[in-house]
Order: C-alpha cells, then sequence, then structure tokens
C-alpha cells in the first residue's frame, strides 16, 4: 500500500474566485460562500488542474504512480495568512477545509483530509484553534498544517517554534491526538525569495526551534511532521551536532542534536534519489513518512530517470540497504500510525487474514 502523507487540494475554479472576492471586498459584502457539486469537483479531481501544467487530473496521476491513499490538505501558496482584515482568513480557510472534507467522504478511500489553520498574522492561535477542534471533531480530519511564518516574509519575524506562543496549538494538538504538519505559505519577498525557496528557509528554522527548545520535554506526546525532507536540516546537521557534542561531554544527559530531530517526522517530498536517502539515514525510517507532493511541484518528466520527477517511491525502492520492511513502514505504516488511521489498519488487517 501506499499513502502519501503530504498532497494538496484539486479543486475547480470556485475556490480561486471565492478567493478573489474576499480579497476586492475586504470582507464588506459579507462571508459568502461556496457550493460545489460533487459531480464538479469529480471534473476537477480527473482533469488537469485550472492553470496548472501538470498534464493529468489528480486521480490519473494518483493511479500513474501507483498511490493508494493522500493526505489532502490545502495548496500552502493560496492562504493568504498575512491579509487583513483577518476575517477573509478565517472565511476562506473554512471553505478550503469544507471542500476538501468534501472529497474525502466521496472518495473516502482515496483521500483523508488534513486541516488548514487560519493563522492571521500578529494574533493569537484562538482561531487557528478553533478551526482545528471543528475539523477534527465535526469533519474527521486528522491533522493540520502549521505555519510557521504567518507574516509571509514580510520583513516581521515570527517567533520560533520552541516559543511558547506556539503552546496553545500544541497543547490542542496533544488533546486531539492528531500531528501538525509543518509547512510555509507564501512570501511577500518574491524576487529575493520566491515561496518555494521561503517553505524551505522556513522549515529549516522550525527544526532549529524545536529541537533548542524544551517543546518536548513540555509535550512528550507531541506528534510534528516536517515538509520537504526538514529543509536544508539534514544536509547541515553537522554544524549544529558539534555543539551538543561539547555539551554532552560536560553534561552525558544532553540530547544530541541529531537525537532531538529524531522526535520530529519528516516526508520525503524530495525529488532526487540521493537526498531520500540522506534523509532517511539522518533521521532514520522511524521519522520519516512517504511524501510528494502531486500533482505539484515535481509533476514533470525527468529526463534523467524516464520517470516523473516527483515519483518519490522508485527513489525509495533504490536505496539498496532499506529492508522490505523499511519500504512498507515508510510507504504507509508509519502514516497510520502518525496520523492514527485506524479504519485503513482494519482494512489491512481485513486483507491479510
Amino acid at each position: 500500500m501506499i499513502i502519501d502523507a503530504h498532497s494538496h487540494i484539486s479543486a475547480p475554479v470556485d475556490l480561486a474566485a471565492y478567493k478573489a472576492g474576499l480579497l476586492a471586498s475586504r470582507g464588506s459584502h459579507g462571508r459568502g460562500g461556496v457550493k460545489i457539486s460533487d459531480e464538479a469537483m469529480m471534473v476537477a479531481l480527473q482533469g488537469e488542474m485550472a492553470g496548472a501544467s501538470f498534464g493529468l487530473g489528480h486521480l490519473p496521476y494518483m493511479d500513474l504512480l501507483h498511490h493508494d491513499m493522500h493526505a489532502i490538505s490545502p495548496r500552502p501558496f493560496q492562504m493568504m495568512h498575512s491579509e487583513k482584515p483577518s476575517i477573509i482568513v478565517q472565511w476562506f480557510h473554512e471553505e478550503v477545509n469544507n471542500a476538501i472534507h468534501q472529497q474525502t467522504v466521496m472518495l473516502p478511500d482515496h483521500f483523508f483530509g488534513v486541516a488548514g489553520l487560519p493563522q492571521p498574522c500578529g494574533e493569537p492561535l484562538d482561531m487557528a484553534i478553533a478551526e482545528l477542534e471543528r475539523c477534527v471533531n465535526e469533519l474527521g480530519m486528522r491533522g493540520c498544517l502549521i505555519n510557521p511564518d504567518p507574516y509571509e516574509n514580510n520583513g516581521t519575524k515570527a517567533p520560533p517554534m520552541g516559543d511558547r506562543y506556539w503552546y496553545p496549538l500544541y497543547e490542542k494538538l496533544c488533546e486531539l491526538d492528531v500531528p501538525g504538519h509543518i509547512h510555509g505559505v507564501g512570501s511577500r519577498a518574491v524576487e529575493r525569495e520566491p515561496y518555494t525557496l521561503h517553505f524551505i528557509n522556513e522549515e529549516t528554522t522550525a527544526v532549529f526551534g524545536l529541537c533548542n527548545s524544551d517543546v518536548y520535554k513540555d509535550f512528550p506526546d507531541l506528534k510534528i511532521i516536517v515538509s520537504h525532507g526538514g529543509g536544508a536540516m539534514p544536509y547541515q546537521v553537522g554544524r549544529f551536532e558539534a555543539p551538543t557534542l561539547r555539551a554532552k561531554a560536560r553534561n552525558p544527559e544532553v540530547l544530541l542534536f541529531s537525537e532531538r530531530m529524531q522526535k520530529l517526522y519528516y516526508d520525503t517530498t524530495l525529488y532526487t534519489q540521493k537526498a531520500v536517502e540522506l534523509l532517511i539515514d539522518v533521521v532514520g525510517v522511524d521519522q520519516c513518512l512517504l511524501g510528494s507532493e502531486c500533482p505539484g511541484t515535481g509533476s514533470v518528466d525527468n529526463p534523467a530517470t524516464g520517470r516523473k520527477h516527483d515519483d518519490v517511491v522508485s527513489h525509495i525502492n533504490e536505496i539498496d540497504w532499506l529492508s522490505d520492511e523499511d519500504r512498507d513502514k515508510l510507504f504507509y505504516k508509519n502514516a497510520i500510525k502518525v496520523f492514527g488511521l485506524k479504519n485503513v489498519k482494519s482494512r489491512l488487517d481485513k486483507a491479510a487474514e
């Protein structure tokens, strides 16, 4: 079985039109809403997403890569956390989450939901926590995205992920027993740092902030997934290991930076075999979940391999030191554990009988 822990919604243009209306009116016309029929939603899932160049719709692309299930979340660069007034951020997130829920009801064997959180920049996390509760308790979603930079790279810095600003959200994640998936949103400094680069930089910073904090002492049951293989951190781990080696020489109870990294989970949304192999080698098989973000950035032919760039399953299969059990963990067992997919586990157990 193949479960992709990192995928984003493919939906009709209705959501984009709704967002455009909110931005144009700044909410002065009221909340409004989005009504998408199941038929229109299926057309969007079967056909190429509007404005994209993937060549295939979401469902045909899953078939092409032999994926069984996707964790569906909002397309992050759309989520406008730095826009004002904050009410339009809330309304748009609610409509996107409703569309995700609609897809999970339509295709429960293909999709499970991961909520987007309205995180208006400079405000407490009350709005985000309320929407998380709604999405888990009412819509059956199994996790949420967390944006470490709600200011969207506008020059103001958000608190590091180890700061107590984030603690109410961590507490709620533990209470609901769902993971938070760290993924950046947009970037207002596109000339120097477009959003796809900003994602990676923010994920690197998030790992650093979490590993140099008391978060896992205070929330030992917290489940955090970091997108895109933890940003640059697996590649740079030695730079941060050195200070902890010195500290451990003075106090044997100090955890090395690499050991702290192993308290987090990471998706394999990396588009080269060597990068995927490095991630698994640094953090361990048990901390990695298959991710490919498809259809998306990597959905293009790779002339070097003759496959799609985001065919991460093939990258994993090419790592010769992984056992069959290791691959099972990466492909589906870790996702079942981290997201609490009891219905999927039950289905697999019955099939094995």
